[in-house]
């Protein structure tokens, strides 16, 4: 069996990796071993080398290691040994250098996980607000005053409910 990097030695290390019940394995010659960092756990990343040989290389070249996300505290060598993002801030915190490694492992660059119910109502409230100041500027504009002047209560209203 060749090595999965070089595609020239034969293959003396093999690593198997289990992740969300699907095992993946990597065969590696022990020149490529040793360049990957294998004999450091803490060098090594079975994800980074499953997602694109050099990726983790890309990263570091574009992206600064000492990044620490201000939400959850998650570093660039934590997202490089886990493969994966801590909370939604982390995209923006990590964007640079990120696009293409993002968008094979999470199907996208933008994050679409959960978030709290608390919070997605909030966000509903901003985004009826956002409609509510366009429609009301539009109104005024074409001098609809009548209908502006709703606009201005639901906008009210919608800002008490929102603070309270």
């Amino acid at each position: 069996m060749l090595c999965e990097v070089c595609k020239n030695e034969e293959a003396t290390v093999h690593l198997t990796q289990i992740i969300s019940g699907k095992m993946q394995k990597v065969d590696l010659c022990e020149k490529c071993a040793k360049e990957k960092g294998v004999a450091d756990p803490a060098g090594f990343s079975l994800a980074d080398m499953l997602l694109g040989l050099g990726a983790a290389d890309e990263i570091k070249t574009t992206a600064n290691d000492e990044s620490v996300c201000p939400n959850c505290g998650f570093t660039q060598p934590d997202f490089k040994k886990t493969g994966r993002l801590g909370c939604p801030q982390c995209y923006t915190t990590f964007a640079e250098g990120l696009g293409v490694i993002l968008k094979d492992m999470h199907k996208g660059t933008t994050h679409r996980g959960k978030i709290p119910s608390k919070m997605a109502k909030m966000q509903l409230y901003q985004n009826r607000l956002r409609e509510l100041h366009g429609e009301l500027q539009q109104a005024v504009q074409q001098e609809r005053y009548e209908e502006a002047a709703s606009l201005r209560d639901q906008i009210s209203l919608l800002e008490t409910q929102l603070k309270g």
